[in-house]
């Protein structure tokens, strides 16, 4: 039983990399990324001074130091969260007290808080109480997440080494080694090489009675590509406990559009689909742990569904729980604003207390090549457009976790990197082309940014370490809804927030999360619709067409379900059904002449 029905999710590098020691003593799930290990790797230092635990390096001479470096953060956050939370349970009951606070906190539909309330209401014995709270209370889980794209090749004395020393790899086997009992996120796409290794470890296999000691959970944008994944991993005897169903567009962190597929219909697909969807897998599952020889689960084990991505009220939180059946719903962006929570210096702090709609942006500048949000006059983007205007583009690349283009080396390399950078400029120069078509392409290549070290600077400067080899620059991803959330709040305000106890939004303008995602994708559709008349082809065409039959299936759905008297009162009470007409009359518009 879940104790929240938030989550807390991935957000950056650094931003959550300690969430869990802040707020798992709560009930409260987070997720900490494991794509920097150098960063892991200082902040176990830091703590276990702080701590006064023994420290011993981990230095990358030795023999499989990422994967060891992760085990050894994950297991150290597990030993201090742990005792964290036996203190906790410790704590006086007194009013105003941590306890006292944990319960408040709790959504006021909770059966556990009910029990506390009707238990301490009428037995004044502490040692009775204190006995309930050790047998139901349980901290939030320590969960993980893998970008499956940033599986970086590795090389020891120039010799490439075996594919399980690849990033992703290593950061897997890295948190199966650990002593963990929570979930695994793999986003960003199916990765079948990746998705393979998981089969090596036996902490990922049900017991008979569906026990999973480390859950896979799949961030995924539609129905169809979780049952592919799904099966994928079935039909290797395991099993996924979670579909983590994300908004394509409006997120923060890099952007996965969809065909045109919006959030409501998605979320709809998985809720008439679900009891079909988990007996299939679990047919496949039975049959591949048979074949094994492996303890088949007697019950099909949970799965859940779960979503997130611009999610801002309590009427949206509540909707999306009750409307399709989910598990949970992710909040991102706002928890950027509680110091309690996340690692954010004070510099980047204010800039997302002061920004506005028009601050926050789909940008190019990931090396990845994949649409990321941005936020505008990030010190990170300052610092790159100071290396341009000294003619000396590009990043250092220090840490290197997005080298992946071979274009010009035999090794991969980062785009967003000064050699990179160097060589593709040269190829321009080399091309002669137009001042106009020269400028164009000349700035595709230095606006990429060095994220995977700017992600990461943040927990540096909070923590005041060393950003010497680093830099101060901080980039920042946060996703469009940041813009409604204009004030810093402690955990227990956006907790009240999320559960519908107090409002922190200043403005009214905010539009409903639903509207908000159908805007952002009619944009992309202009971008998209502006490249295709510039250099027409069959395929661009194709594509346009199913984009935009997609948004507007969409937008049917949603004139259908808010005319629906079933529906949210004070969401069928607002303007939403004009609002989405609307769009649909922008969207037709649009796409006439295709």
């Amino acid at each position: 039983m879940n104790t929240h029905t938030f989550h807390i999710p991935v957000m950056g590098i650094a931003y959550t990399i300690d969430t869990p020691l802040k707020v798992s003593r709560y009930g409260m799930d987070s997720v900490i990324s494991l794509v920097d290990d150098i960063l892991l790797e200082k902040l176990r230092k830091m703590y276990c001074g702080k701590h006064r635990l023994p420290y011993a390096e981990i230095t990358n001479k030795m023999s499989d130091f990422r994967a060891s470096r992760i085990t050894s953060y994950l297991n150290l956050m597990k030993e201090l969260a742990e005792k964290k939370f036996e203190q906790f349970k410790n704590a006086s009951y007194e009013v105003g007290g941590e306890m006292k606070e944990y319960f408040n906190m709790l959504p006021d539909s909770s059966e556990i808080k009910r029990q506390f309330m009707n238990l301490t209401s009428s037995i004044l014995d502490e040692s009775k109480i204190r006995k309930w709270v050790s047998e139901n209370l349980s901290m939030g889980s320590i969960d993980v997440n893998i970008m499956t794209k940033l599986d970086k090749e590795n090389y020891v004395n120039g010799e490439k080494t075996p594919i399980e020393f690849n990033d992703a790899h290593a950061a897997l086997r890295g948190y199966a080694n650990s002593n963990l009992n929570s979930s695994i996120i793999l986003s960003a796409g199916m990765s079948p090489r990746l998705y393979s290794y998981i089969e090596q470890f036996k902490d990922f296999y049900p017991n008979e009675n569906g026990y999973i000691k480390k859950k896979i959970v799949l961030k995924v944008s539609d129905y169809r590509s979780a049952i592919i994944q799904g099966k994928f991993l079935a039909k290797k005897g395991l099993w996924v406990s979670e579909f983590r169903i994300e908004s394509g567009l409006n997120c923060g962190g890099h952007a996965f559009a969809t065909d045109g597929f919006l959030l409501g219909p998605i979320l709809n697909e998985f809720k008439q689909n679900r009891s079909e969807m988990t007996s299939t897998i679990y047919d496949m599952l039975v049959e591949a742990l048979d074949k094994k020889n492996y303890p088949i689960p007697l019950e099909i084990p949970q799965l859940k569904i779960t979503a997130q991505g611009g999610v801002g009220t309590a009427d949206e939180h509540d909707f999306l729980i009750n409307e399709y059946e989910l598990d949970s719903v992710g909040w991102g962006s706002p928890f950027l604003l509680v110091q309690e929570a996340t690692n954010v210096d004070e510099q980047t702090l204010e800039k997302l207390i002061q920004s506005e709609e028009k601050d926050l942006y789909l940008s190019n500048i990931s090396p990845l090549g994949i649409p990321f949000n941005n936020l505008k006059g990030n010190s990170k983007d300052i610092e790159r457009n100071v290396h341009i205007e000294k003619d000396r583009p590009g990043s250092s690349c220090p840490k290197k976790f997005a080298s992946l283009n071979t274009e010009f080396t035999d090794k991969t390399i980062c785009t967003a990197s000064r050699q990179y950078q160097h060589l593709k400029i040269k190829e321009l120069q080399s091309q002669d082309l137009s001042p106009e078509a020269y400028d164009k392409e000349y700035n595709k290549v230095v606006e990429k940014s060095c994220i995977c070290v700017g992600l990461g600077t943040a927990a540096l400067l909070n923590n005041d370490l060393s950003t010497k080899v680093e830099g101060a620059g901080v980039s920042v991803c946060p996703g469009p809804n940041m813009a409604y959330f204009s004030k810093e709040m402690s955990l227990k305000e956006i907790t009240d927030h999320i559960y519908g106890r107090r409002n922190i939004l200043e403005t009214t303008l905010r539009p409903n999360v639903f509207l908000k995602e159908l805007n952002i994708y009619i944009n992309y559709l202009k971008t998209k619709i502006g490249e295709f008349q510039l250099s027409k082809s069959p395929k661009q065409e194709k594509y346009l067409k199913k984009f935009s039959h997609n948004l507007k299936e969409g937008i049917t759905y949603y004139i259908s379900l808010f005319q629906n008297k079933n529906v949210n009162k004070d969401i069928q009470e607002s303007n939403i059904i004009k609002d989405f007409t609307a769009s649909q009359q922008e969207l037709n518009t649009l796409t006439s002449d295709l």
